[in-house]
């Protein structure tokens, strides 16, 4: 399965480039989370950060995630909060400094993991906790409803001609999925990546308001930040960048089927504060892999057009390291770290 190897190591060469589900309450102080791994009685007390602005795809994940885990029974009220900031460096460092505190979740991706350079913060995914990592998405190339532009190779083509002059916004600081899917794209149409204008919003929340608002001449984000203003008619997806065509967009077709030679996916999984015990570390990895399990997952996996990408602890804790690794190699080689 590609990963953002695809989206990062094509770059290398060009020098450049809440509300809660369930409840909004804090839950009380004499709450506790009753589960451990293997046990039938529901986790409680759980709080489960979203480091972007509501509406984007972190946020979008976490609130499906709990919702799920409420309705099945695996925990109670999943209190699901935004804490919005710096590329989610914000929330990453909030969590980092509520070391030992079992009960704090962040939901995180490839965009925290270049965001922690980007923008220089003292705090690092390497000292967060693994939980798991969920899913893979397909980027989008989105217009709004009255662009010009009816298919990806006519915005190309208006692109080349004014790479300065079409603004493109993506959901995520530079070194982020939506930074980097553009640059990668501009490249492989022959545009000199440093010529490209990009604009950074803080997650989707931020994006699409942008887009609508023709602030940008286009978008480059998921694909399922995007699906209920398609559904709505007010946006345009012209391509997607997988391999092969999304089921939630069976219409549009990808970047390879127009001619063009990329191919790029995001990833997002979940961390915890440094230190907490064994035993909080258990709560969460059994809620997640309760939650993987159920019918409520399948049906919110194939409703938004995720990849399962499931896998948690150690697994994933060698995964982001690995990521974390590459990705502070690529900003440092583009000059953004």
């Amino acid at each position: 399965m590609r990963l953002h190897h695809i989206a990062l190591g094509a770059i290398l060469a060009s020098a450049l480039a809440v509300s809660g589900c369930g409840a909004t309450k804090d839950q009380g102080a004499g709450d506790s989370s009753s589960a451990a791994a293997g046990s039938a009685a529901p986790a409680t007390g759980l709080q489960y950060m979203v480091p972007n602005s509501p509406g984007g795809g972190y946020d979008t994940t976490a609130r499906a995630a709990a919702q799920v885990m409420e309705k099945e029974g695996i925990t109670g009220t999943v209190q699901v909060f935004n804490l919005p900031g710096a590329g989610g460096t914000v929330g990453l460092q909030r969590v980092v400094n509520e070391k030992g505190n079992g009960k704090l979740a962040m939901q995180m991706g490839l965009g925290v993991v270049g965001a922690a350079y980007t923008q220089k913060t003292e705090a690092s995914l390497n000292d967060t906790t693994p939980i798991a990592k969920l899913i893979e998405e397909a980027g989008a190339i989105v217009v709004p409803k009255d662009s010009p532009y009816q298919d990806i190779n006519q915005l190309v083509e208006a692109w080349k001609k004014d790479p300065k002059g079409l603004a493109v916004g993506g959901g995520s600081s530079p070194g982020g999925p939506d930074h980097l899917l553009p640059m990668q794209l501009a490249q492989a149409v022959g545009i000199d990546p440093k010529a490209v204008s990009f604009v950074s919003y803080d997650g989707g929340g931020e994006l699409l308001p942008a887009l609508l608002g023709s602030k940008i001449a286009f978008g480059a984000s998921g694909f399922g930040e995007f699906l209920d203003q398609v559904e709505a008619g007010d946006v345009r997806v012209l391509a997607v960048t997988s391999a092969e065509r999304v089921d939630a967009l069976k219409d549009v077709p990808t970047l390879k089927e127009s001619g063009i030679d990329l191919e790029f996916t995001n990833w997002r999984g979940v961390v915890a504060p440094p230190g907490i015990s064994e035993e909080d570390k258990a709560v969460w990895i059994d809620a997640f892999t309760k939650m993987h399990a159920s019918a409520g997952w399948k049906a919110e996996l194939e409703k938004r057009g995720w990849v399962d990408a499931f896998a948690t602890g150690e697994e994933f804790g060698t995964f982001l390291k690995a990521q974390d690794t590459e990705v502070a190699e690529i900003l440092k080689t583009l000059g953004l770290a």
